[in-house]
């Protein structure tokens, strides 16, 4: 691995490539925060993609990705003198440190949940009025509710045992079926928007981190369903033409390959 000095070296590369593109290159001159705001969501979500897969290359890539729209938009604010790199640097090591108490205070704790009780209770006195205030507006749906129940959990507002949560669940689900024979479509959605809310939940309670689980499920079906459409082609056929039961005949192939 690289040594510390190293590190800081290509860091400064990385710094001095971005001058030279700002001032020299047409596309990377006319940037804003706003035009690289959907290129970073962009970027994260296939860093993501390359956790899921656990590709240590394409993290590294993705990584590098990542790091230069930091860099870009460090430069832009720069250029305002509003910010630069030292500024937003600085401004995570001094909030890591106001944060960590444990570590750079005097303050004890005896597991993660303390840890995370602590962060909440700072933010709290740092000025903000909700504990919710540091969940953004545009996360998708699942990662929100997930961050919303962990969050108001740090405060204390939770299920004591995984067993009461699953008991909520097969109470929506209860309230779901309920609602669909009476055939109301608008209380059909609210209900279940719950029961999706509660298992979100209780994936918290088993450890389980609901995105990666559906994300990975979805992976499974697209290599089961790309498996099926090959399989069918490779016989001559589509999958207009098969029944279910001989498309059936294939997924439970496509099982045995991608588990």
């Amino acid at each position: 691995m690289n040594s510390r000095k190293e590190q800081l070296s290509a860091l400064n590369r990385l710094l001095d490539i971005m001058d030279d593109l700002r001032v020299k290159c047409p596309w990377d001159k006319k940037q804003t925060f706003e035009s690289l705001r959907h290129l970073t969501i962009e970027e994260t979500y296939e860093l993501a993609d390359a956790i899921l897969d656990k590709d240590l290359s394409e993290i590294k890539n993705e990584l590098g990705d990542v790091l230069l729209h930091i860099i870009f938009y460090a430069k832009i604010g720069s250029e305002t003198n509003d910010f630069d790199i030292a500024d937003v640097a600085n401004s995570i090591s001094d909030k890591l440190i106001e944060r960590h108490p444990h570590i750079y205070g005097d303050v004890k704790v005896n597991n993660e949940e303390d840890v995370k009780r602590n962060w909440e209770q700072l933010k709290l006195k740092e000025g903000k009025k909700s504990v919710l205030e540091g969940v953004p507006k545009s996360l998708p749906a699942v990662v929100k509710a997930n961050r919303i129940q962990d969050k108001v959990s740090g405060v204390g507002f939770d299920w004591e045992k995984p067993e009461q949560v699953w008991e909520k669940v097969q109470e929506e689900l209860a309230e779901l079926n309920t609602e669909i024979e009476k055939g109301n479509t608008e209380n059909i959605e609210k209900e279940f928007g719950d029961v999706l809310f509660s298992m979100i939940n209780y994936a918290r309670f088993i450890g389980v981190n609901p995105e990666n689980a559906l994300e990975k499920t979805n992976k499974k079906f697209i290599n089961r369903f790309k498996y099926l459409e090959q399989a069918a082609k490779a016989k001559g056929r589509t999958l207009h033409d098969m029944s279910l039961d001989e498309m059936d005949v294939y997924w439970n192939e496509a099982k045995k390959h991608f588990s």
